[in-house]
């Protein structure tokens, strides 16, 4: 059973403590999931009947390489022109509903587990027809092209039909849902979904060259995040900046799961370096 945390909304009551595990950091943030509330909804242009909530946008000390929403799209609602941005690639997930995404000549009813990956320049549509609100991640990023790299295709799978990659010596309790071939350096992000069983762990301060940004879908842990342990639930964000050390442990007593961006596969640029 593959349960997805979906945003309710709302706004909390106004007996409700003020005191959160909300952080924002020059290393780290962690946006607790009751911050996606109504009053921080946004809208966009060219969206009817829809509302989404801005986890993460390039922005100066903040995430450098990629954007993610949360998108709640009502019975009736979508866009026959979501991306205006001919240079973006996206990957959606879907968390709850059944939107119907048209990518060129290909139509698909996406369901709760439902993930698309969807190349620079693609012509794509989404409505939700179904009388329940849909709800979706929308992770976007400047597609970098490579000499001699072909852009992938766009594709349409489920994570119920992809086998989990157990860690080295974990013995299944730490494993990972890719949806692209590691191998494969067209693609230069991997949206992945990482679990843990309870009493998992990532057993070391990771520390390395990608950027995060990590959408707890179910379950609860404490994560390492640079210098500081924060405890983490169903519905929070956190973003890692490069080389910002991280671990885990998932005590239970459920499992402990979250949809993890990072960006791969590409040369550093040295933009900075002396000429």
């Amino acid at each position: 059973m593959t349960n997805y945390h979906v945003p309710a909304g709302g706004l909390p009551p106004q007996g409700s403590l003020t005191t959160d595990r909300a952080r924002f950091t020059e290393a780290y943030a962690v946006i607790p999931a009751r911050t996606q509330s109504d009053i921080t909804a946004s809208y966009l242009p060219g969206w009817q009947r829809t509302r989404l909530w801005v986890l993460a946008r390039p922005l100066t000390g903040f995430a450098e390489t990629f954007s993610q929403f949360i998108v709640e799209v009502s019975p009736g609602g979508g866009s026959e022109n979501p991306e205006a941005d001919a240079r973006a690639e996206a990957v959606l997930f879907v968390v709850s509903g059944a939107p119907t995404l048209a990518v060129g000549d290909a139509t698909h009813r996406l369901t709760a587990g439902s993930y698309a990956y969807l190349p620079p320049g693609a012509r794509w549509t989404l409505h939700n027809a179904s009388p329940e609100t849909a709800s979706f991640h929308w992770i976007r990023k400047t597609y970098q092209h490579s000499a001699g790299l072909d852009v992938p295709e766009a594709f349409v799978t489920r994570e119920q039909d992809v086998t989990p990659t157990d860690m080295p010596g974990t013995g299944g309790t730490w494993s990972t849902t890719r949806f692209v071939d590691i191998a494969d350096l067209r693609h230069d992000m991997h949206v992945n979904i990482v679990n843990f069983e309870p009493g998992g762990s990532i057993p070391f301060p990771e520390t390395h060259v990608m950027e995060h940004g990590l959408y707890v879908l179910e379950g609860k842990a404490v994560y390492l995040l640079n210098t500081d342990w924060v405890e983490v639930e169903a519905g929070d964000f956190m973003w890692l900046r490069a080389f910002c050390p991280q671990a885990c442990y998932a005590g239970g007593p459920g499992r402990f799961r979250y949809l993890l961006y990072k960006d791969v596969n590409r040369q550093v640029p040295l933009s900075g370096a002396l000429r």
